[in-house]
């Protein structure tokens, strides 16, 4: 009787899906830029067709220099919201640097460089706060900053008054020190006829370093960490609390450099301004990507959140329409990037 030998080969290992590569599709479609991409992409056409004006080399550097205006702030709020935290006091900090800054040196007839130092301290020293006060009591960051919001508009306003005895500070235009600092804040070449301002170049600048420190530094894992579990983020070692005090005042060094693009470009500051504009960083910031809840997004897409926002502000006044519905059409492209967003991420998460 003879004898059948059955020979079994080794099991085939299984195939670990953390190893798995995905493709070049569902990549794209997990960045948290892709949904703003594509809505400045159609913005940009829409106001191209419809305006010939948008056409001009000259508009597109207008349209830059509103969108750098509120991106550079962009960059630092949305690295704050990656972090799962809020900045109400953002807007109104733009404009307690730019006044310390002016006053000090003024009031004292110092050269124009140590009140920008002074007034670098300022906006530092009110970050910190805010950052203190947030991991110190547990209060949500958007109570402590609405109170630091309302005390700086207060500040602001009655402070000037008494210093200057009226809401806005004299000009600085012939004090020592304004032709230097203005050069590195609100300088302005001509290049084909297009007037392109210095805060462009800055606010790409602070852009790239903001995309480096989050995708290829211990920092920004820190910041995805916090803002995603920051329970579980503290219990592996991270420090949660320097993070976010960092964070706080990294908006309030981009807070000091806005302020003093607003001195350096009008020599003078009204005691009022920047209330409302903490908003248009937070939009810009969402419309880039970011999460309210924390643990997402990008400095690129604040970027674009913030072209968009120039696009909006710039294209409506070239289409002849009427600048009372840039509100309007800017919740529009609040709703429809968080609408675009989410179904992006949806989309990436079923490839």
């Amino acid at each position: 009787m003879s004898q059948t030998t059955i020979t079994v080969g080794a099991p085939r290992p299984m195939a670990d899906e953390r190893l798995a590569s995905r493709s070049l599709g569902r990549r794209v479609l997990t960045r948290p830029e892709i949904g703003s991409l594509i809505g400045a992409i159609v913005i940009y056409i829409f106001f191209f067709i419809v305006a010939e004006t948008f056409r001009a080399p000259t508009s597109l550097a207008t349209v830059l220099y509103a969108s750098s205006t509120i991106g550079m702030m962009a960059v630092s709020v949305a690295l704050l919201m990656i972090g799962g935290e809020f900045d109400l006091s953002a807007g109104v900090a733009v404009t307690t640097a730019s006044l310390t800054a002016s006053m000090f040196s003024y009031q004292l007839g110092l050269n124009l460089w140590i009140g920008v130092l002074v007034s670098l301290l300022v906006a530092l020293g009110i970050g910190a706060l805010n950052g203190y006060l947030v991991v110190r009591t547990g209060i949500p960051s958007f109570l402590v900053t609405l109170g630091t919001f309302l005390i700086l508009q207060g500040v602001n306003l009655a402070v000037t008054k008494i210093v200057t005895g009226n809401v806005a500070t004299p000009s600085v235009a012939q004090m020592d020190g304004f032709a230097s600092a203005r050069a590195i804040f609100a300088s302005e070449w001509n290049i084909g006829g297009a007037l392109v301002r210095v805060t462009i170049l800055w606010w790409l600048v602070f852009v790239v370093i903001a995309t480096w420190v989050l995708l290829r530094t211990r920092i920004g894992n820190w910041i995805f960490a916090v803002g995603g579990a920051a329970q579980s983020a503290r219990a592996v070692g991270v420090p949660v609390n320097r993070v976010k005090i960092g964070l706080f005042m990294t908006v309030g060094l981009m807070a000091w450099f806005s302020g003093m693009h607003l001195l350096f470009s009008f020599n003078t500051v009204q005691s009022g301004e920047g209330i409302g504009n903490e908003f248009l960083y937070i939009i810009a910031a969402v419309i880039g990507g970011c999460l309210l809840t924390g643990g997402f997004g990008s400095a690129v897409g604040s970027a674009i959140g913030a072209f968009i926002f120039g696009m909006a502000t710039q294209g409506i006044v070239y289409a002849g329409w009427n600048p009372d519905w840039f509100r309007t059409f800017l919740g529009i492209m609040l709703l429809l990037a968080t609408v675009t967003n989410l179904w992006v991420r949806q989309a990436a998460s079923r490839g």
